[in-house]
């Protein structure tokens, strides 16, 4: 199936934190999302591989994406293995997106660097005709990457002002990493109010930046094409 848009995430619940706004906005608008999580986080402090499959799905219905896949790379194993880039292509030859959306290249988590690395080489070999992998050449439009853990001056951000309530309904699914107050869970970076902070303080300041409540930052690494010095186009 084609899709419009193909986000990746290193582990369950990282597209959410970085774009979860933004993937919600164009499902709204009618375009095709498709999600794929790398991991399924299993080196986690926190839940079970089946919860956070779970989690994951229900955080697709709430941003109302097309489908979720998991590639069940290993957890910490991103990029320690030839054959991640091989089968990344092939995933990306079978969905023919428009645009992917990956991780920003520099986060404090080495799989979220590992991931931005493999992906972006996935994408070159996808277009490369004789490169060989399952299915035809296809080379994505454009890609842009989203900021998980870290920021850096965005090259555009995404107004994501009426589509928060549905990005915090998607992050809530995923109670196994956000929830303290579960039984027997460990106290992580993640389940104290201070991570939620961090998300909503780095998208509201872009979004302030802006001129909305809230927005969600894109680095791109080419120029931003525009056909007048005009900020609203006619």
């Amino acid at each position: 199936m084609s899709v419009d848009l193909l986000v990746f995430g290193p582990h369950p619940d990282d597209l959410e934190i970085g774009l979860g706004g933004t993937i919600a906005r164009h499902t709204a608008l009618g375009f095709t999302v498709g999600l794929c999580d790398l991991t399924a986080g299993e080196m986690g402090s926190n839940g079970t591989v089946e919860q956070r499959l779970a989690e994951s799905e229900a955080a697709r219905v709430v941003l109302g994406a097309a489908w979720r896949e998991n590639l069940r790379w290993p957890d910490r194993g991103i990029g320690k293995e030839a054959a991640q880039v091989e089968q990344a292509v092939a995933f990306i030859r079978r969905h023919r997106p428009q645009v992917m959306a990956l991780p920003y290249w520099s986060d404090r988590h080495p799989d979220h660097a590992a991931a931005s690395q493999v992906l972006t080489e996935a994408a070159f070999d996808s277009g490369l005709r004789r490169y060989r992998s399952e299915g035809e050449a296809w080379k994505p439009h454009w890609l842009c990457y989203y900021f998980i853990n870290d920021a850096a001056p965005p090259s555009f951000v995404v107004d994501v002002s009426d589509y928060y309530s549905r990005k915090r309904a998607a992050l809530d699914c995923h109670a196994s990493q956000f929830e303290r107050t579960r039984p027997g869970a460990a106290e992580t970076r993640l389940n104290t109010p201070l991570f939620r902070q961090l998300i909503e303080s780095r998208d509201g300041q872009f979004g302030a930046l802006a001129g909305v409540a809230w927005a969600e930052g894109v680095v791109v690494r080419e120029p931003v094409l525009r056909q007048t010095l005009m900020k609203e186009t006619r």
